[in-house]
Parts: C-alpha cells; sequence; structure tokens
C-alpha cells in the first residue's frame, strides 16, 4: 500500500479551486492517428491551456495552499518556459509578488508572457540548473516561498485534476499516454486515474536523449543522467522528481522512449493534420504512436501538454521533420565540369518533379578529378518513395550520387 499524501478527495477539491481558473480543455478525435493504430485515439489538448501548458494547475494548487504569512513573502520559480508562465498567472490572480529566474537564452516569446502574467523576471545564467540555483538562493535570502516545478504533491494534486477531466471526457479510454520530463503530469494522472478504473494503463513518454525514468525504475529510485540533450525542452529533465518517482513507480503502466526524428515528425503531424501548434514535449505521446502503433490498447487519449514553441526552434523542427519524413532530399552529385552538365540535371530533376531548394557547387574536393565538379543538392520531395525514384533517375541518367 502507497504511504503518500494524496487522496481522490484532495484531487477533486483541486478541480473546485481550479474551476474558473484552469480551463477545462477539450479532448479532440484523430481520425488519421485512430487509422494508424486500428482504434480510437483522442487527445487532450492541454497545449490549448491557459499560459499554454498544463503548468497553471500546479502552480495555482501550490500558491493557494500557502500561509497568508507566507502570502506575504512571494514566491519564487525558476524555468526556461511553461512552469514560469504558469507560476506568474497562478501568483497574479491570487494576489501574490512573483519573481522567476530564466536562462539569459530563454526564448524571447516566453520571457515576455512571463512578463504579461505579472511576474518580476531574472535572467540568470547559461542553463535551467542555473537559474534553478538563483531561485533558491533568492528564496532563502527573502523568504519567498520556492515554488518547484513538480517535486512538491500540491503541484502533483493539481495537475491531477487532468486526469480526472479524461475520465470525464471520455470513460471508455483503456491507455493515456503521457509526456514525462520530472515526472509531476504522469504521476498527477496515475494517482487519479487508478484508484477509479485500475484497468487503464497510464504510460509516459520520454525522450530518448533525455530519458531519466527507465534507468531510475530499473534502480528502484531516482537517478541523474550524465548527459541528456532533446529538441524536447519541456521534458528534457536529467533526474525524476522524488515525489514523482514514488508515484510512478507504485502505478504507472511503464515508460517508452522516442527519437528526435519521431518527435519532430509528430509536431508535423499537428499542424498538418490535427491543425494544432503542440511544442515537442507535447508532442511526445504522438511520437510513440508513430513510433509503435500496434503497441497500445484502444480507445487511446494522447495528452498534449503543451504548445508553447518558439518560432525559430519550430523552423528548425520542422525542417528535421520534413526529412525524417522523406519530404526532403539532400544529395551530392558529380558531374562533368562543362557547359551544360548543371542544366543537364536540372532537367532530370524536372522530369521527375523534385523541387530544388538549394544548388552549390564544390570544386575544391581533392577526390575531384580536374574535369569534376559536384553539386550539393537540396531537394523538396514526396515522401519516401520519390527520393528514391529522384536517385534512381540520376543514376539512371549517368550521374553518380552520393548522399
Amino acid at each position: 500500500m502507497h504511504n503518500w499524501p494524496i487522496t481522490l478527495d484532495d484531487v477533486r477539491g483541486a478541480q473546485k479551486m481550479l474551476a474558473g481558473v484552469a480551463r477545462v480543455t477539450p479532448m479532440e478525435g484523430s481520425r488519421h492517428l485512430s487509422a494508424l493504430i486500428g482504434a480510437p485515439v483522442h487527445l487532450k489538448c492541454e497545449n490549448l491551456q491557459r499560459t499554454g501548458s498544463f503548468k497553471l494547475r500546479g502552480a495555482y494548487v501550490r500558491i493557494a495552499g500557502l500561509s497568508p504569512v507566507q502570502r506575504a513573502g512571494g514566491v519564487v520559480a525558476a524555468s526556461a518556459g511553461n512552469h514560469a508562465q504558469g507560476v506568474a498567472l497562478a501568483a497574479s490572480l491570487l494576489g501574490v509578488r512573483s519573481t522567476v529566474f530564466m536562462p539569459v537564452a530563454a526564448p524571447l516569446p516566453k520571457v515576455a508572457a512571463t512578463r504579461e502574467y505579472g511576474a518580476e523576471v531574472r535572467l540568470h545564467g547559461g542553463t535551467v540548473d542555473e537559474a534553478l540555483q538563483a531561485a533558491q538562493r533568492y528564496s532563502e535570502a527573502t523568504g519567498a516561498v520556492f515554488i518547484h516545478p513538480f517535486d512538491h504533491w500540491d503541484v502533483v494534486t493539481g495537475q491531477a485534476t487532468v486526469g480526472l477531466e479524461i475520465l470525464e471526457q471520455c470513460p471508455e479510454v483503456r491507455t493515456i499516454l503521457v509526456g514525462v520530463g520530472g515526472g509531476g503530469l504522469l504521476a498527477g494522472i496515475a494517482a487519479a486515474v487508478k484508484p477509479l478504473r485500475p484497468d487503464v494503463r497510464v504510460i509516459g513518454v520520454q525522450a530518448a536523449g533525455a530519458a531519466a525514468y527507465p534507468p531510475s525504475l530499473a534502480a528502484g529510485r531516482p537517478v541523474s543522467l550524465e548527459h541528456f540533450a532533446t529538441m524536447a525542452d519541456g521534458i528534457m529533465v536529467g533526474r525524476p522528481g522524488d515525489i514523482p518517482f514514488e508515484v510512478v513507480n507504485t502505478l504507472a503502466d511503464g515508460i517508452r522512449t522516442v527519437s528526435e526524428d519521431a518527435l519532430s515528425r509528430a509536431l508535423l503531424l499537428g499542424l498538418e493534420r490535427l491543425k494544432l501548434v503542440v511544442e515537442p514535449a507535447g508532442a511526445a505521446p504522438i511520437a510513440a504512436l508513430l513510433e509503435r502503433p500496434d503497441s497500445f490498447e484502444g480507445p487511446v487519449v494522447a495528452v498534449l501538454s503543451g504548445g508553447n514553441i518558439d518560432p525559430q526552434l519550430m523552423q528548425r523542427v520542422l525542417r528535421h521533420g520534413l526529412a525524417a519524413a522523406g519530404r526532403y532530399l539532400s544529395l551530392r552529385v558529380r558531374l562533368a565540369d562543362k557547359p551544360g552538365s548543371l542544366a543537364d540535371l536540372l532537367g532530370v530533376l524536372t522530369r521527375v518533379d523534385a523541387n530544388v531548394l538549394d544548388v552549390a557547387h564544390v570544386r575544391t574536393d581533392p577526390r575531384l578529378g580536374l574535369t569534376e565538379v559536384e553539386v550539393d543538392l537540396h531537394l523538396e520531395t514526396k515522401g519516401p518513395e520519390h527520393c528514391a525514384a529522384v536517385v534512381g533517375e540520376l543514376r539512371d541518367a549517368g550521374f553518380v550520387v552520393s548522399s
């Protein structure tokens, strides 16, 4: 039996507290994903939550639970984005002063949004960890209460309200997929869903490049990763929280990991087919469906945890997603260094309907003969089969092609 201080009554109380504060976000069906896995797939759209992510729920419950004396001293947090905005808005709604430390390189739209929600933003350090240390020092020096992004029971209780909404909106659900960083959202959903529906599988999804939960679950305790990196900054956490880990280790039905290619393809799918802006962390459950569509019992609910994506990151991720989906093709083609050779090459590409995005001549490679030149090509294509057709047509025309 577990011994943690969170009950269904607590979660229901948090749900009442959040009425009129956090939106009951919509549940949208996806015909494309349903056809892919052969069972209904529903999307829990926390990317449409106020501040653009689920983080408002836990932040509000945590700050609302402070004593009048604690509130008077203000709150402090550290974040590169979603938690910062959640704390800023929650504090403003509750009339509490908030200070948020963000890395110097935090995306400008997220810094601006955090300020607009009412926080004093202090830019410090090159990483979230450095901002976190500064926030903790500020807390010790001023008495402001530090609001952790996931490692507190009140935060987990607030996130658990997502689980209650899922059961209310999709009572037939059999599998819930949740993106995981520190584990607050997964722990909350599991704590709300399992007592009511032990038959529902609650599965976490981590980016393979920042997957701290699998080794931690194997060790039976939170384990820190030495190196971790992923485009999904919202779940780029090197160590599970102690509190979420306790719940996840007891109640969750496992963790899946997904590649960067799958994350970028999932984000692209969100835009093209689902008509939803989702950040890479929020797209992790979709990535899991794309990578292993035959491994989930439906109906499936995929929790889209956030939609705050920096436009520059979106541009890079979309390029990556198009390449991963076979929609971009980069080639190096060797041809004779004489007039008309490039025109012949472009003529072949015209016949196979490949759109040329960029062309660059390479003449200084020592592997080239005196009468040879190589051309770097970046093409827009229609998918993997079209890529193969382009390469085949070039080789049939006598060109030497390498990737």
